[in-house]
């Protein structure tokens, strides 16, 4: 069976289960029903086509977290339902609508993998020997990270490039994160991730195909190249880490661009390790402020964008556009995710899956930005790196702050591996 979306194919759907597509996914409105477009007053109603089945899913909210659904099956650890919201003054006024016509312009799904409902893009590329793709965000990222991405990845020949670099695009909501939603018990870690998006993209009937991603994505992407080395042709990263240290008696064997790079990770240990910590051991208390307070829900991202972004930024809206992140913050207040996304820090520390379980034979490309930490020799025990690019400019949202170098790097990693 296929799923059609615009009257063109999208690639085959073996025993998907229920898929339902997602485009029209938001309307916004105030606590007294007239539309909103302010933070600080605005949830959301989520409106559902079906493609397949059922027509139950025409309506289907997934924005409002609820106590059965995210905290009573596991273990009180997922976020709370919210309480009513103060009307506080409104915190930021973006052009909602023109973001709501961006996303809604995409293919979008949802379907249960493992219990947990999984959102996702599939963007087919018009060029028929496409790669297939997986772009993975991270944390406080979200799919909006790619949106500057999919038009050159997927149509290159429109956006001045080889048609032979496009590719076929997944783009899966990490469960917890977005519009896949709380999640609904325990143990959603990366390595369960992992395995939940090496099963959709073997129901969406990929069997060859590239990963790529950052931050958490940069966990998630070697994952499936582990669990799938059969399928994976090549990862593709931007900040990737490896979590072990560098001895002191070989620090000066690191080239002074690593030497400063192993300071900021030492720096970034002792200040800017706070919100992880909190993550890793209290999700649950965190989840009740900033589920109560969208300006509490603001400040918890946006203090990550102004400490990762391009040094040479003054401000976060001087490295990623305003609009684009308020989008990005918004996918959170939207959906009720704060808890159940720094949830998924208490569950992969808890089970010990920061760390690689074996290295990865699947050839391995590391882009490397200002602000990130990685060093190639404290990755390659644990990657198969064939492909290493240094970049002056950008940061850690490589995707949206330098979407053109981290396009071109893309390109040329996987052109050896179709």
């Amino acid at each position: 069976m296929a799923v059609r979306v615009s009257g063109s194919a999208v690639g085959p759907v073996l025993a998907i289960g229920t898929v339902t597509d997602c485009r029209a996914l938001i309307r916004w409105r105030s606590r007294d029903g007239s539309t909103c477009s302010s933070l600080a007053r605005a949830r959301t109603e989520v409106s559902s086509m079906p493609v397949i089945e059922p027509p139950a899913a025409v309506r289907r909210p997934i924005a409002t977290a609820t106590a059965s659904s995210s905290s009573s099956s596991s273990g009180g650890r997922s976020a709370p339902a919210p309480s009513r919201y103060p009307a506080v003054p409104a915190v930021a006024s973006t052009g909602w609508r023109a973001c709501e016509r961006e996303l809604n312009g995409y293919p979008q799904f949802t379907t249960e993998i493992d219990g947990q409902n999984i959102h996702f893009l599939h963007v087919r590329s018009p060029e028929p020997d496409a790669l297939p793709l997986i772009l993975t965000h991270g944390w406080p990222g979200s799919i909006v990270e790619f949106l500057h991405v999919i038009g050159p990845l997927t149509d290159p020949r429109a956006h001045g490039g080889d048609p032979a670099d496009a590719f076929h695009l997944v783009i899966p909501s990490i469960p917890g994160s977005g519009f896949s939603g709380p999640t609904g018990e325990a143990g959603w870690d990366t390595s369960r991730v992992t395995r939940a998006f090496a099963e959709l993209m073997s129901r969406l009937g990929y069997d060859r195909y590239g990963a790529q991603g950052g931050d958490t994505g940069a966990v998630i992407s070697p994952g499936l190249g582990r669990f799938n080395p059969d399928k994976v042709v090549g990862v593709h990263t931007n900040g990737l880490s490896a979590f072990t240290e560098v001895a002191p008696d070989r620090v000066g064997e690191l080239s002074a661009a690593e030497q400063a790079r192993l300071k900021h990770l030492e720096y970034m240990k002792t200040e800017q390790s706070g919100y992880a910590m909190i993550q890793i051991t209290r999700p649950q208390t965190l989840a009740h402020g900033l589920h109560d307070s969208p300006v509490g829900q603001l400040a918890w991202i946006v203090e990550k964008f102004k400490e990762w972004t391009d040094p040479a930024a003054e401000l976060p809206e001087d490295a990623v556009d305003r609009d684009l992140l308020l989008t990005n913050v918004m996918l959170y207040w939207l959906t009720g995710t704060a808890g159940s996304s720094a949830n998924c820090y208490y569950e992969t520390a808890h089970a010990g899956a920061w760390g690689a379980s074996a290295r990865s034979t699947v050839p391995t490309g590391v882009a490397v930005f200002p602000m990130d930490v990685s060093i190639r020799s404290t990755l390659e025990p644990e990657h198969t790196i064939v492909h290493w690019s240094e970049f002056s400019r950008g940061g850690h949202f490589a995707a949206m702050e330098a979407p053109d170098l981290l396009i071109e790097d893309v390109r040329e990693f996987f052109a050896k591996l179709r």
